[in-house]
């Protein structure tokens, strides 16, 4: 490996997502013009070298820590001047960290902790700011015409010891000044001070030590874990809490949580738990540790909420609960109307604490992308409160609010996606008269949705769950891989995936993509265990099935449907009083039930899956 010492400076524009959101072509073209006017003339003009850039972002060697410090001045400075005449809203601002240290050079790019600790004072600058090491300022002072304020240690993720941050002052006025710097030690007895520092080691010593590495609470215990841990970071985002009491807030604070679920599960470096299992927790007491330990995650996100007037302020902290340390908390401020801005800043500040190392665009892509409409976001939310009911009269009232969300906002994806499998799920279920006309209106939401944000998943998913109640198996699989491609870590989209697979006849691959949905979602819903035991009886897995079965039985007593696989499973396995006993139970419960209305639910794609399942039923007793 060769090394060497350099100058690295990081940048990186503060609410990209957000201006993509609003408008990802112009957005995209004034920063296409600011590098090419402003950003890669002053690098060239200050020798330094490009290694990178990666979407909004930008790593920059020099050779010279007076010329890195001088080129993000003048950026700075340049980019200033040209945004004064630009709305806030569209106003391009860079983030700027600068570090002096040894980096790995491998070909034509840079590693090491020099690298990682420039990225860390960037994530430390204001907006149109410049934050930088302590090692940079000891080379720099009196070499350059500006100030410093210095902002002390800063202790941050995987850096083992604090960073000396300083903030540049760009006013004339502070040339030459270091605000806040440590004074220099007055000139004193020697021998003494070696004996304060002595008598404060052998009696504090150990305490200090002790304060600085116990932990802030009990630490989750890996062998007590319901599941193993991942072989990446894994993470549960709990259920914000509403401080303002108002019920609007407390859509806002689930929405929040949802989205913020949302963005981190579309990154295939992270592990994320399902919402549902998340929002178990709501209103519940419990300790971080435990949490922890029932849903096997290293990492947690708690949240609140408070709003006054048209002012809302986000508190969000992360903790490793295997550590039993708070690795990082911080307050998200300003009004109502930046919501979906504070998101942005949210998801991302959570991806660099956990140093996953992202692709363009992925951590931008929260929930509400695309929508700037409080109402729509808020009549969304509620929409999804209602569809996760899986009943007639919640799927009815979701696409009722959907509807009304789109309303409100007529070019916003996701409440497409949401009519659309509102339409689809009534038309399967039978919960309306005209079947064909739900399925034509659930396609053509679903596409609609794609045609408006190729990168939601939701159209996929929705045209995927109707091409295979259409017969269309390989169509079918094809969007709900292309869903899953989008959001991999997703409950609904492995879920749903896993449903399309088994019933095209791909049982065991079905599985795979259900099972890693139940550790998405620890706490997942009970329907989730019918598509398991489904599953699992059609890859003649019949002792397996009749156990998820019972699990599904012992959450949730009164539907049909896990009784009516158990009489499958059972039929398959010769032991005929049982397979009997739960037909007669379903007959107590539901006595207008037939085999083929419930055949009609099925969509199989293979005849003698068909045929298996009908017959078993109708040898049970079973009308058919």
């Amino acid at each position: 490996m060769e090394r060497k010492l350099t100058a690295i400076l990081a940048a990186d524009v503060v609410g990209y997502s957000r201006m993509m959101g609003a408008d990802e072509a112009g957005t995209h073209a004034a920063l296409k013009a600011l590098r090419a006017e402003v950003v890669d003339p002053r690098i060239a003009e200050h020798h330094g070298r490009i290694v990178k850039l990666i979407g909004d972002g930008a790593l920059v060697e020099f050779a010279s820590v007076v010329d890195a410090l001088e080129c993000a001045v003048a950026i700075q400075r340049e980019m200033g001047e040209r945004g004064q005449d630009v709305p806030a809203e569209k106003r391009i601002a860079f983030r700027i960290g600068i570090n002096l240290g040894d980096i790995i050079v491998d070909g034509d790019d840079i590693y090491g902790n020099g690298v990682n600790v420039a990225a860390r004072l960037e994530a430390l600058a204001e907006p149109g700011g410049i934050c930088i090491s302590g090692r940079v300022l000891d080379q720099v002072k009196g070499n350059v015409d500006i100030g410093f304020a210095s902002l002390g240690p800063q202790a941050v993720k995987n850096i083992e010891d604090p960073i000396n941050a300083y903030k540049v002052l760009f006013d004339t006025a502070d040339a030459g000044r270091i605000v806040g710097a440590p004074k220099a030690r007055e000139p004193g007895r020697p021998w003494l001070i070696a004996a304060v520092v002595a008598l404060v080691v052998a009696i504090g010593g150990a305490g200090l030590w002790y304060h600085q590495t116990k932990p802030d609470f009990a630490p989750a215990a890996v062998a007590k874990m319901a599941y193993p841990l991942p072989d990446k970071p894994s993470i549960a985002v709990l259920p914000f809490e509403n401080f303002s009491g108002d019920e609007r807030d407390g859509f806002i604070a689930r929405g929040l949580t949802e989205d913020i679920i949302t963005a981190l599960s579309s990154v295939p470096e992270l592990f994320v738990i399902s919402r549902t299992s998340s929002f178990v927790f709501k209103d519940k007491p419990f300790t971080v540790t435990e949490v922890a330990e029932e849903l096997g995650v290293r990492y947690i996100v708690e949240g609140s909420v408070q709003r006054s007037g048209d002012q809302i302020r986000v508190n969000v902290q992360l903790i490793d609960a295997v550590d039993g340390h708070h690795l990082w908390a911080d307050n998200f401020d300003g009004k109502t109307e930046d919501l979906f801005a504070l998101q942005d800043d949210i998801v991302r500040r959570i991806a660099i604490e956990l140093q996953v190392k992202l692709t363009f665009g992925e951590f931008t892509r929260v929930a509400a992308r695309g929508t700037t409409n409080l109402d729509a976001w808020l009549l969304n939310i509620q929409g999804n409160t209602q569809s996760f009911k899986f009943t007639r009269e919640g799927t009815a009232r979701a696409r009722e609010l959907y509807q009304q969300a789109h309303e409100a906002d007529p070019n916003w994806a996701r409440p497409l996606g949401g009519i659309a499998w509102c339409y689809f799920l009534e038309a399967r279920q039978g919960w309306t008269d005209d079947r064909e006309g739900w399925i034509r209106k659930g396609i053509e939401f679903a596409e609609k949705a794609i045609e408006m944000d190729p990168k939601q998943p939701l159209g996929y998913q929705q045209l995927g769950n109707i091409m295979q109640l259409q017969g269309d198996h390989d169509r079918a699989i094809a969007f709900r891989e292309k869903a899953v491609e989008l959001a991999p870590n997703d409950m609904a989209t492995n879920w749903g995936l896993g449903v399309i697979l088994y019933k095209a006849g791909q049982a065991e691959r079905g599985l795979e993509f259900l099972k890693r949905t139940e550790r998405l979602a620890p706490r997942h819903p009970v329907p989730l265990l019918w598509s398991i035991q489904e599953a699992q009886f059609l890859a003649s897995q019949y002792e397996d099935s009749i156990e998820t079965g019972k699990r599904a039985i012992a959450r949730e007593a009164e539907p049909t449907f896990p009784h009516v696989l158990l009489v499958a499973a059972y039929g398959a396995l010769g032991r005929t009083e049982e397979s009997q006993a739960e037909a007669a139970t379903i007959l107590k419960s539901d006595p207008s039930f037939t085999v083929t209305k419930f055949m009609r639910t099925r969509s199989y794609k293979n005849q003698s899956d068909l045929d298996r399942l009908s017959g078993s039923l109708i040898k049970a007793g079973l009308p058919e």
